[in-house]
Formats: C-alpha cells, sequence, structure tokens
C-alpha cells in the first residue's frame, strides 16, 4: 500500500529521451537548446567561483532581480527567480488551484503544463492548435467557466512554434479576471513577443521565463517569473530560499555583462539558418507548420526513415506526433553551418 496520494500512484513520470545524447558525438537539434557552448566570460564566471572558496556557503542572490527587471522593462518587484522555469509553471500552478479545478491546456504542447496540472489534480481541458488557424483563441474563450483556474499560454508554443498575438492573450485575461493566465516566454529572445508591459493592468498574468533556450544555460536551471508585485510575495512564500543554485546566479550574471553572445547567436538562427531551412522545405514540398521559434516541425511521408538517416549521420532531432496521431519531427534550428549539414544529409 502506497503512502502517497492515488492520483499520483496513477500518473507516469515525465522522462524526455536524454540518454545517450552528447555535444561530442552529436549535433543536437532535438531539445530546442542553444547548440553552440556559452561564452567565455560565461565559462570563467563559473570556474573563477569553484575556485573562490566559496563553495561551502549557502547562496545568495544579490542584484540578479534587479538586473533582470532592467533587461526585461519592469519593476524589481515584479521579478521571482526560479530554478528553471519547469519551477516557475510548477509554483504557479500549485499556488493557483485546488484539486477538481479546471486548466484549460490548448494541445498539442509541452508536456510539463500537464504533469504539474495532473500533480494537483486538475481537471484539463485541451482546444487544440491547427496549421491553418494556429492559436485556437475562440475555443480558449469558450472553454471558461467558474471552475477555470487556470490558462496556460505558450508564446510560441511548443512543439509547432505557433506564435499567440498579444490582443488574443489580453482578451482571454479580460475575460477571466479571476483565474491565472500563466503566459510561458521561454523563447522570448527569439520572438521578442512578450505581455511584460502589461502586467499592472492585467493582475492575472503571470509570465515564466528561461535562461536555458537561447542563453544556453539549461545545465545549470536558471528561469525567472515576472507578475504583479501583488503575486509575487505569495510565489515567494512557496518558492524555498535557497532553490535557485550560486553557480546559476554567477553564470547569469556574466551572461548579461555578455549578451551579444546571445543576440548574434539568435540573429544567424532566426535570419540565416531558419530562412535557409524553410526555402529547402518548401522547395521539396515537405509539410512543416510555420514557426516563430527556433524550431520547426516536419511531416514528412517517411518520419522514421528520416528520423533514422539522421541518427546514422549523428543528428538528433525528436519525433512529436499532432492531435490526430500522425508523426512528426521537431527539429531545431541551430547556425548556419548546421543547418547545411542537416540540409545535406535530408538531401541524400
Amino acid at each position: 500500500m502506497s503512502i502517497f496520494k492515488a492520483h499520483i500512484r496513477q500518473m507516469g513520470a515525465y522522462k524526455p529521451p536524454l540518454e545517450g545524447r552528447s555535444p561530442k558525438s552529436h549535433l543536437l537539434l532535438d531539445f530546442n537548446e542553444r547548440t553552440l557552448p556559452v561564452s567565455k566570460p560565461v565559462m570563467d564566471a563559473l570556474t573563477d567561483y569553484i575556485h573562490s572558496g566559496c563553495m561551502q556557503t549557502y547562496p545568495s542572490y544579490g542584484d540578479i532581480t534587479e538586473r533582470l527587471a532592467s533587461y526585461c522593462g519592469v519593476n524589481e518587484d515584479q521579478v521571482m527567480i526560479t530554478n528553471g522555469s519547469d519551477q516557475g509553471i510548477d509554483l504557479i500552478i500549485r499556488a493557483s488551484c485546488n484539486a477538481g479545478d479546471e486548466a484549460i491546456i490548448p494541445g498539442p504542447t509541452f508536456a510539463m503544463y500537464h504533469q504539474c496540472a495532473r500533480i494537483e489534480n486538475l481537471k484539463i481541458i485541451e482546444p487544440a492548435y491547427s496549421k491553418k488557424k494556429g492559436f485556437p483563441v475562440d475555443e480558449v474563450l469558450a472553454s471558461i467557466t467558474d471552475k477555470t483556474k487556470l490558462i496556460v499560454i505558450a508564446n510560441p508554443n511548443n512543439p509547432c512554434g505557433t506564435a499567440v498575438p498579444k490582443e488574443d492573450i489580453l482578451r482571454i485575461a479580460a475575460a477571466a479576471p479571476d483565474c491565472t493566465i500563466l503566459v510561458d516566454e521561454c523563447y522570448y529572445e527569439y520572438t521578442q513577443l512578450s505581455v511584460a508591459g502589461v502586467l499592472e493592468q492585467y493582475p492575472n498574468i503571470v509570465i515564466t521565463r528561461t535562461f536555458s533556450k537561447t542563453w544556453g544555460l539549461p545545465s545549470i536551471r536558471f528561469g525567472y517569473v515576472l507578475s504583479s508585485a501583488s503575486n509575487i510575495l505569495p510565489l515567494l512564500s512557496v518558492r524555498g530560499p535557497y532553490d535557485v543554485n550560486q553557480l546559476a546566479v554567477i553564470a547569469v550574471q556574466a551572461a548579461l555583462n555578455h549578451p551579444e553572445y546571445t543576440r548574434d547567436y539568435v540573429k544567424e538562427v532566426m535570419n540565416e539558418s531558419k530562412p535557409l531551412l524553410e526555402k529547402w522545405l518548401d522547395k521539396n514540398n515537405l509539410s512543416y507548420w510555420p514557426s516563430s521559434a527556433n524550431y520547426i516541425w516536419l511531416f514528412p511521408d517517411n518520419p522514421d526513415e528520416m528520423n533514422k538517416a539522421l541518427i546514422d549521420a549523428g543528428i538528433l532531432v525528436r519525433p512529436k506526433s499532432d492531435g490526430d496521431g500522425r508523426k512528426g519531427l521537431r527539429i531545431t534550428i541551430g547556425t548556419r553551418e548546421q543547418t547545411e549539414r542537416l540540409i545535406k544529409v535530408l538531401s541524400s
């Protein structure tokens, strides 16, 4: 007999396919990560701290929230740092919902939203994205009831890369003023799409962001939450005082000191590599979803055969099925050189 809650016993753990992948042996186009190492200043800052004789002390966060606030164009009391954006998602859902509440999570989307919602034993309503219409704003609005306590909007969505217009987010926030609107902006640097500028006007909006994607720091787990100050205070009561490790803060400080390594990478991915891949896909009549981010959801006639050829060539991508069960391949876009390598394998 288990000592844990019955609905948790019936859940399965979220297990992303991480085993066997290495940047030393593969071109990793499967997790939407940065495909290049971080800058030397970031590595130097981490090395210096490790050798500083301070590893035995509890973390001290200094001015990191102030710097993030400046970067995001918000007030410092509108920022909370987290152990990756996954922790932010979890804390927001835990703080917002009770068992039996309804959560609207348009899909298919990032699995952690469902995982966290199921832990809280929520009823999940899942309006469907479509390649033609994109974000299902009308279906979301029609799904709101007095039991709705959470609406998740990934902007852009993963795996399809669909961007959500700001006006659609605000329509939803206005239609459900007593409901938490969780807007995940983890690909913000690629899209520059944000509702951070309206947090005071819409106090039910809570944003999650991360340093895992464009900044290339997923291994150290650093994210942050943006919302009105009245929301940040209770969230800080849920987050532990030392949940974010010191090495993460050191790395992020160094990254913010040298943003050019991220800006230059984003520029190459979005202005060179992405158009190059899209042009090749169009030329070869391969179906894919329009994407505003650093990945494309491709639907070839032979996804398993294509995936095997890529694996044999040392390139990893992520098989992902749509809502109808049709298998596709989500492909992260890297540098121009890496994209040319990808296209060469796809063309063979």
